[in-house]
Parts: C-alpha cells; structure tokens; sequence
C-alpha cells in the first residue's frame, strides 16, 4: 500500500501537503516561519487532530528559530508569547494544546540558548516518529472490532492525512484490511469542507481499499436496511467520562447507530483524551466561517444574506460509544476508569501536562 506522508521537515521548513488542494491537486507548502504554520492550521490546509498536533510542535521549533532574545529568560517569555499565538490557532482539538504545551516543557528544561533551537526541532520530530507508531498500534487493537463481511461507515477523514502517517479511524480500517478481513467501506462525503469526499475517498484509492463515498444523510437509509455492521469515527478531544468532540454529524451516526443496534467505536490516541476535562459539556466548539456553508469553491448556493451557522465538531455523549480505542488498547464503559488505564497503558507522554503521570 501507498505512504502518504503529509507532514515534512527538510532544509530548514515544514512541508506541508495542502489539504485545501486535494484530490484535484498535490501541492506541498514550504514554510519557514511559525506565523505561517498557525496561518495553514487555521486555513485547514493541515487538519485532524494528531496532524495538528505534530504540526504545532514544528510551529514552535521554528519559533525558536525566529526569536532574537538578549537572555534566556526573555527568550522564554517571548516563546510563551508565540506558543499562545499557536494554540489558539483552532479551539476544539486538545492534540494542538498538548503538543504546543509537551514542547514548553522542553525548553523550560533547557538551560543552554544556543542548544534550544536544536532540542525543540528533536523534540517536534520526536512527536511526529511517536504519532505514526501510536497509530499503527492503534490499528493493532481496533482491527479486531472490525467484521469480516459486512459494511464498516467512516465519516470525514482519519487517514494519513490527519496524522503523520496511518491514520487513527481510517488506520484501523486499512490495518483491519491488510490482515485478510474483508468489508465494504462507506465514507460520508462530510459537509461542509468536504473531507470526506474529498481526502478520505482519495486516501482509500491510494491504499487500493475499496470504498463507497455517500452523502451525509444516507447513512440512516444505510442502517435502517441492514447494510452496515459498524461505525468507527476518529475525535478531537475525549472527555475523561468518554464523552467526545468529532467532526459535525458524529453525534448523529451515533444515534442513528444506537437506533438500529450497531457498535459505534470511536479510534484516537491517548494525546487526544483529556482526562483533566470531566465531561464533554466543557468542550469549545469551534464555529467556522458561514461562507463555507453559503459557498462552495468562491461560487454561491444559497440566497445572498441568508444567515448560516457552522460549528466545525459536536460532542458524542459516552452513552452512545460502545467502545474508544486508543494506543493504550480497547476502552469499553465505565470510560472513567478504562480511559485512565488506556492512558497508562499506552504509556501517556513523558511531557504532557494533559494526561496523567506513568506508573512506575
């Protein structure tokens, strides 16, 4: 099967694969300061969470690079400033505040300035090695969830392309299918940015998976006549209680699976559940540009002046996920304890202010 690797650093910059531009198009971004970075994040030209993430901790090592500091002390402090600026640069996916925070962390412990552009590029690089490896064990355990006949629905994207490689929901799909298990694939075309119809369908093309693209409201139609066996979906934030925020529709295929009594699982690593968040009550949600509902490539769909609203995630109450698959093994109900010893399992993050400390 095809890697697609999304997320690069050579010469000095970050390679981003222009997410905005598919399928028509493979346009890769040079950057090579971090404001740039935060740019591509907001703009979606780099999305999902874990690719966010990784993403993120390159802004910062750039960062560091750009900073011109008379002591070591005022370098941190302008650091702090420009880690503020990436954070914020999506509200909804905790993989952005984790990594930008990971990274803090690490400078903080540096004492030597001029070693400190080198130690956060290590870093970054550290994060984005650890993302594809967490992925692939992630598919290791989700694989199994997955029938051998049937149908499996996905909706928006989890692939390579939200992350550094593999993917998280869309990684279990394809570690389910290279080991013999055979299934039909439905993707949702995911409205309004289309990530399903137009990253998801692409990357299943490239692996040689099979897939069949609907639009968003089929999938109950699909349900209703039996032709789907399960749900798997990635998130952007899980709740220590299992609630979890997903792309917008989430919460209905959620429902809509419950209804016809079909196993909805959700796939994310450990770097994604925030077990200091009690429950998904607190989560922001982000609210997109109306134009993307109202427009579609620069061209209008909708009546001029019409008032659009467009939250980019909704939350998953737990109640409706039979299971959250993590790094860290397969987390069943009561997620209050399963998802604290998937985190433990999985090993945490040696850095990570988001999750709880190691066992020894």
């Amino acid at each position: 099967m095809a890697e697609i690797r999304p997320i690069l650093w050579s010469d000095g910059q970050l390679h981003l694969l222009d997410q905005t531009r598919l399928p028509l198009e493979q346009v890769t971004l040079k950057l090579d300061g971090y404001q740039q970075v935060v740019d591509a994040i907001r703009e979606m030209r780099v999305r999902g969470a874990p690719a966010i993430g990784v993403t993120a901790a390159y802004a910062m090592a750039l960062a560091s690079r750009q900073i011109q500091a008379s002591g070591l002390g005022e370098f941190l402090d302008m650091l702090g400033e420009a880690a503020s600026r990436i954070a914020a640069a999506r509200p909804t996916a905790v993989n952005l505040q984790w990594a930008v925070q990971r990274m803090l962390q690490v400078a903080h412990a540096q004492t030597d300035r001029s070693r400190m552009d080198q130690c956060l590029l290590e870093e970054a690089q550290l994060i984005q090695k650890e993302d594809e490896e967490i992925n692939r064990r992630m598919g290791d355990y989700g694989k199994e969830l997955l029938p051998d006949g049937g149908a499996v629905l996905t909706h928006c994207n989890t692939g390579a392309l939200a992350t550094s490689g593999y993917g998280t929901a869309l990684g279990v799909i394809r570690a389910g299918w290279e080991a013999g298990r055979r299934f039909d694939v439905y993707n949702t075309e995911t409205r309004p940015f289309l990530q399903g119809a137009r990253l998801t369908s692409w990357e299943f093309q490239q692996l040689g998976i099979p897939a069949t693209l609907i639009v968003d409201s089929a999938a109950g139609m699909l349900m209703a006549r039996g032709q789907i066996s399960c749900v798997i979906t990635g998130a952007d934030r899980v709740a220590a209680n299992g609630d979890t925020a997903n792309k917008v529709g989430t919460y209905t295929l959620a429902v809509l699976a419950q209804e016809n009594g079909i196993p909805f699982y959700v796939a994310a690593p450990t770097s994604t559940i925030d077990l200091n968040l009690p429950t998904g009550e607190d989560i922001e949600i982000e609210e997109r540009p109306p134009e993307e509902v109202t427009h579609f490539q620069g061209a209008p769909t909708a009546p001029v002046g019409i008032a659009a609203l467009n939250p980019a995630f909704d939350v998953t109450p737990h109640r409706y996920i039979s299971a959250i698959v993590s790094e860290g093994g397969v987390a069943r109900p009561p997620y209050q304890e399963s998802l604290m010893l998937a985190v433990r399992a999985g090993g945490g993050d040696r850095h990570s202010t988001w999750q709880i400390e190691k066992q020894q």
